[in-house]
């Protein structure tokens, strides 16, 4: 199906962490993919500058978005500088307006910390201000009054800051090319001694595997999954729309375990 799909997450990793699989999927059956990191993993060191590990951890992102097969993106902010502000919304709505997706794939509302939650408030706004002529992007580009249809990923953990399980609407079968994502994960090698030094993950593609199978274990279904939920079309689409179960509905269950 020919449809053009944006991902935006919040740090360099976390696409790869929570979405590439399904990203994966989409782009096998013709879809056109896109890949933003709305930070630039500035602080994601204990070794570089901040210019230095800027640039590197652009570098590890440019050669992840090229296993995905999908266009890259600039980051717009600092690592802890990414606010639901004027200005932000202002920057992704250029990115929407000229990427025009039939499907933006984001974080979840409810994750362990701020810049993640924010990411997903600033992919709503830049979405929801796409067909808005008075409203001026950062920089210009032409307002778009395309249909588009919004999923939030699973946040890391699988719960919210207050330990309250998340349960997704469905499941995406990523067992064919969880092999793919760790690829496209491994690209990032400058973050696996930071987070074991700073989060104890140790083995870094291991803990993505652990992690989708985790969420695998949850649908009572699937060896590895990813997990999505489906945000309220109001304001983004003229009627309720399913593209993403539409594409992909032969890898998809609904069914949950206990």
């Amino acid at each position: 199906m020919d449809l053009t799909v944006l991902g935006v997450h919040s740090h360099p990793d976390d696409i790869e962490f929570v979405m590439a699989g399904t990203m994966f999927l989409l782009g096998q059956r013709g879809c056109e993919l896109h890949y933003m990191n709305i930070a630039n993993g500035c602080y994601g060191s204990a070794e570089y500058s901040k210019d230095e590990i800027i640039r590197i951890r652009r570098d590890e992102s440019i050669a992840a978005t090229k296993v995905l097969g999908a266009t890259h993106h600039e980051s717009i902010a600092d690592d802890m500088g990414v606010f639901y502000t004027e200005e932000m919304i202002r920057r992704m709505a250029a990115v929407v307006r000229e990427v025009q997706p039939d499907i933006v794939l984001t974080a979840s509302p409810q994750d362990y910390m701020e810049d993640h939650m924010n990411a997903c408030r600033i992919a709503l706004g830049g979405t929801f201000v796409r067909a808005m002529s008075n409203y001026d992007s950062i920089p210009l580009q032409p307002t778009t009054e395309k249909d588009v249809t919004i999923y939030h990923a699973m946040p890391h953990g699988l719960v919210d800051g207050l330990r309250n399980r998340i349960v997704p609407d469905f499941f995406v079968n990523v067992g064919s090319v969880i092999d793919r994502k760790g690829e496209m994960l491994a690209c990032h090698r400058s973050q696996k001694d930071w987070l074991d030094r700073t989060q104890g993950m140790g083995s870094y593609v291991d803990t993505m595997k652990e992690m989708t199978a985790q969420t695998g274990a949850i649908s009572d279904v699937y060896r590895y999954a990813e997990g999505w939920r489906r945000h309220l079309h109001i304001g983004y689409s003229r009627t309720e729309q399913t593209p993403l179960e539409d594409v992909l509905g032969d890898l998809i269950t609904k069914k949950r375990g206990n």
